[in-house]
């Protein structure tokens, strides 16, 4: 098992293998399924049983496995993920996100969530979604080591891996590797996309547990052709060969367009580049103890005092290049003039690296989740495209204040991060939780309120190679939050309310233009998510978001968002756990955001409103003790004729970018004992 996950490592950086690539993630699998079928996997809560071959006089415990994990900056340990009965936990996408036609390309959220931090950021976020990120990242300790595969395919060759691998070289210290590879084609010309992420991580804390250390690298690579839309979209629900294909672009060459889903070439689009270093230590000062039971030690500590340092290196690339433009095609549809020599690259570099360094003191030595943290950090910045190098420096402090009773049932949480001097100087984050547990059978409150303050995006201050005009000042966008959350287990039900003031509040007027609303935007968001039982084996899912802000700020939004799914779920014939059903999401009709190619800028617009229909999406999810199967025929709106009362055939998420017709994806996840 050890020698195909590492053929699959070396395979993976190589983008002239990937059909060996393939090959030895299925005969992965297929070894996996022979050599693990009878394994036992206590942690994920049902695993196998029943097994009548020749091990079965095994001892069961050698195939048992203890797991958890907690994320960057927390303490609070979470469990691997069992359900089956949402396919978006295992989707790169969140449902709520849309993209700009096909996976990989541009993503923005039907639902409004700005900024809330201050500090550094270039300005370009259409491709975020897709990243791993430092805070979801797990540090994970496990009693044998464990992998996990996944692979899905979709339509138009699209497809999916990903490959999870984590161990404990000794109880002390863990390492884990993760990485992801996606690529489509796309249903319209110029639209390939391809993502790239990559993620290991490991954790060590001394026999006598006074010193941890903490590492983490990261890489991510979002490559995506960027075709402009359709030139004429009317034609959409109005195809002679039923195939989208067929329509032209705004931008891209046709005759150069070829659909390869083994092609990561990107002739006419945005490459976004990010790698991140982090290197995280801790040492206690506290009162040290141990417990001897039969011959074996175990040594405990009580930290009271704790001195933690953590240093980041980061790297940011953004790039769009058409290797060849269409000077007419820029003029007529961006109003654009391409410069001498027609040549089209932009791009932009950023390099920042972060010292910070805290005392931690924990006034009660066995409550770890009391505790009070003050700290000073210091960040670099330096930047550079064709012709500008610039640098500039920040110093900053931060506080944290935790308290988590020991019975569970409060929890308050203070925390603020302040700017001191440098370019950032005055920028801050501030916010102040409290959670309770009513009752006994674990009923949820939360209450919270949130202040930012930051500097506008340096993209929007000029500093790019990207066509962008610069804003004339420099007005701190200040967001106000206060929210609050009712959590009821008992039945299944979540709601949640939300208030934003947000003050000079920083968006596109146009695809070149940034603006600042010199105004007060209120918005509010009221969300409820529940599970209703209609029967033994149905249940109803329902989630549903309303948003409301004001009529004549630059912000549009839908009123309402939901989800709806209907599922017949339940166990059968012992190990098989079923989930099949319809889902349905849906949004009101409002005039979503158009979108700027060269510089992969979302923009606000009042000449499109997008009257979609619900979106239908039918599904099949399984999972036989560690194996997980989802299948999906997604889309099924379009199957039906168009009429001005139903809205196009073809959902549109932006003026000129039609979603995909009628879509079939089957993925797989499959986890090993090694």
């Amino acid at each position: 098992m050890r020698f195909f996950f590492n053929s699959i490592i070396l395979l993976s950086n190589m983008r002239t293998k990937r059909i060996l690539f393939i090959c030895c993630f299925i005969s992965c699998l297929f070894i996996g399924q022979l050599s693990g079928q009878n394994m036992r996997f206590n942690s994920f809560g049902g695993g196998g049983g029943g097994a009548t071959d020749s091990l079965q006089k095994r001892d069961k415990s050698e195939d048992s496995i203890a797991i958890y994990y907690r994320l960057y900056n927390s303490l609070t340990i979470q469990n691997m993920d069992t359900a089956i009965t949402d396919f978006y936990s295992k989707f790169i996408l969140p449902y709520s996100n849309y993209h700009l036609g096909n996976l990989g390309n541009a993503s923005k959220s039907y639902i409004f969530n700005p900024l809330q931090r201050g500090g550094w950021d270039a300005g370009f976020r259409a491709y975020e979604v897709y990243n791993y990120t430092l805070e979801q990242t797990p540090f994970y300790q496990t009693t044998k080591p464990y992998t996990e595969l996944g692979y899905l395919l979709g339509g138009k060759g699209e497809q999916l891996m990903e490959i999870l691998h984590t161990q404990n070289k000794t109880k002390q210290f863990n390492y884990s590797f993760a990485y992801r590879f996606s690529n489509a084609p796309g249903n319209l010309k110029n639209q390939h996309a391809n993502l790239n992420n990559m993620r290991i991580a490991a954790n060590y804390q001394s026999k006598r547990k006074r010193y941890a250390s903490y590492w983490v690298m990261l890489s991510n690579k979002s490559a995506s052709s960027e075709n402009g839309g359709l030139v004429n979209s009317a034609l959409i629900d109005s195809l002679s060969l039923n195939n989208p294909y067929e329509l032209e672009t705004r931008l891209g060459i046709s005759g150069a367009s070829f659909r390869n889903p083994f092609n990561t070439n990107i002739a006419t689009g945005s490459t976004y580049k990010e790698q991140s270093f982090v290197w995280k230590q801790t040492y206690d000062i506290g009162q040290k103890d141990s417990v001897v039971k039969d011959s074996v030690t175990t040594y405990l500590f009580y930290p009271r005092l704790r001195f933690q340092n953590e240093i980041k290196y980061q790297t940011n690339q953004f790039v769009f290049a058409d290797a060849n433009p269409s000077e007419l095609n820029y003029e007529q549809y961006f109003n654009y003039k391409l410069p001498v020599g027609n040549t089209m690259l932009f791009q932009d570099n950023w390099k920042r690296f972060t010292n910070e360094f805290s005392l931690v003191s924990f006034p009660e030595k066995t409550n770890p989740n009391q505790y009070l943290q003050i700290g000073l950090g210091y960040q670099q910045l330096i930047f550079n495209d064709s012709s500008t190098k610039w640098s500039n420096n920040d110093i900053y402090g931060l506080g944290v204040y935790k308290n988590k009773t020991k019975n569970l049932r409060w929890d308050i949480q203070a925390s603020g991060k302040l700017f001191l001097s440098g370019y950032h100087a005055g920028d801050y984050e501030a916010q102040f939780s409290l959670s309770s547990l009513i009752n006994k059978k674990g009923d949820q409150l939360a209450l919270w309120v949130q202040n930012s303050n930051r500097t506008p995006s340096f993209n929007r201050l000029g500093m790019t190679a990207f066509p962008i005009f610069k804003i004339a000042t420099i007005d701190k966008e200040n967001i106000i939050e206060l929210g609050a959350l009712w959590n009821q287990k008992s039945h299944g039900l979540t709601a949640s309310f939300q208030y934003k003031l947000i003050q000079n509040f920083q968006y596109f007027g146009s695809g070149f233009q940034p603006m600042v609303y010199d105004k007060v935007l209120s918005y509010v968001k009221g969300t409820v998510s529940n599970q209703m039982k209609l029967s033994r084996h149905w249940n109803w899912y329902n989630e549903l978001t309303l948003q409301l802000v004001d009529p004549n700020a630059p912000l549009h939004l839908p009123v309402i968002f939901t989800r709806q799914r209907l599922a017949y779920e339940g166990n059968f014939f012992k190990n098989l756990f079923l989930s099949t059903g319809l889902e349905l999401i849906y949004h009101s009709s409002f005039q979503p955001d158009g979108y700027m190619p060269l510089n992969g800028q979302f923009y606000l617009q009042d000449q499109f409103t997008a009257n979609n229909r619900p979106i239908a999406n039918a599904f099949l999810n399984f999972r036989i003790k560690r194996f997980k199967g989802f299948i999906r025929m997604e889309q099924l709106n379009t199957l039906l004729a168009t009429s001005n009362q139903l809205g196009t055939r073809y959902h549109f998420t932006a003026p000129n970018y039609p979603g995909t017709g009628t879509w079939l994806r089957v993925g797989i996840w499959w986890n090993f004992i090694n």
